[in-house]
């Protein structure tokens, strides 16, 4: 079986060797494949590998030996998962991968926003601590999450983890989802409406897939429903977010704080109107790649194409199409 890896190198820049996957079949790893070089690259493979390569209808339909896709990622949108299943073509995910990564990383960047940390200690190295006259001294005001309200918009595992680190800070949990779940048996949790949790909750973490309905659907007239100094974090699609009404409210003041690992366009253009608002930290796409999770990934994409290969397909995103 050849194997193509389209975009391998941020699953492994060189500390997370492709050693479970090359045993698997005649492995062809490249670093980063451009929209132009995908069809001669993936030509004669039997499998495909892509975490950013989008895979189109096109693309698929042109590939007579591709039989299996296994996206390196969670989510699964770079790939037309119908036009595979019309092939007969399974494509994979690796779900819950990342769980751990992408919840810290929430609480790294509240935990900033809230207490300022890099802003203080850049403060002390510039002498601010060594020439003052008290003991100790704040720049800006230092907040407590404890008794403090996150919403949480969608609630798969990434939420749920969130969900619990911010119960052991103390703070009440509440979650919108689409359809009516289980409750987790929390205490201090609940879900409600989504006009509800925006408009009472002092932090918001998006956790939800992009689709073509939810586009956009943190807009203006959201985030103005929002109370006074509320913090705002994606860690989930950029597009969830309409970015010029988020940079509005951040120079206004009507919005507390933004939190973003995600942006509309990535890597992030230069005339991306967040990149000159106040408040608003952005972080590269970087909350899933932790070593510990770039590992569990590429574990679990060596078991997917094992399973595809003894013929019994797991994670299978489209089965309900095939």
């Amino acid at each position: 079986m050849r194997i193509v890896v389209l975009d391998g190198y941020t699953l492994n820049p060189g500390d997370n060797p492709w050693t479970a996957v090359d045993a698997l079949g005649d492995l062809a790893v490249h670093p980063r494949t451009p929209a132009a070089e995908v069809m001669e690259r993936a030509k004669g493979a039997d499998i495909l590998l892509t975490n950013k390569v989008r895979l189109t209808e096109e693309i698929i339909n042109a590939l007579p030996d591709l039989k299996f896709i296994s996206v390196l990622a969670t989510g699964y949108d770079v790939v037309d998962i119908r036009a595979a299943a019309a092939r007969g073509i399974p494509v994979s995910n690796v779900p819950g991968y990342g769980t751990n990564a992408v919840a810290q990383h929430v609480f790294a960047m509240l935990l900033e926003m809230y207490r300022r940390v890099s802003d203080h200690a850049q403060s002390v190295r510039a002498g601010q601590w060594t020439g003052n006259k008290d003991w100790c001294y704040w720049n800006s005001t230092q907040l407590d999450l404890t008794g403090k309200t996150m919403g949480l918009v969608g609630f798969g595992n990434i939420s749920r983890r969130v969900a619990e680190i911010a119960l052991a800070f103390g703070m009440r949990v509440q979650a919108h989802v689409p359809r009516p779940k289980p409750h987790p048996g929390y205490e201090n949790f609940s879900f409600c409406d989504l006009e509800t949790l925006f408009a009472t909750s002092d932090v918001i973490s998006l956790h939800c897939p992009l689709t073509p309905e939810n586009k956009g659907f943190v807009n203006a007239e959201r985030i103005a429903s929002m109370p006074a100094g509320a913090i705002l974090i994606n860690t989930a699609r950029g597009p969830l977010v309409d970015e010029e009404a988020a940079a509005r409210a951040l120079h206004a003041g009507t919005l507390g704080g933004l939190c973003t690992d995600v942006t509309s366009v990535e890597p992030v253009p230069a005339d991306n109107p967040l990149l000159t608002a106040p408040n608003c930290l952005i972080t590269p796409h970087l909350a899933w790649g932790t070593l510990t999770a770039r590992e569990t990934l590429m574990r679990v994409t060596a078991q997917n194409i094992q399973a595809f290969l003894s013929g019994n397909a797991q994670n299978v995103v489209n089965a309900h199409l095939l």
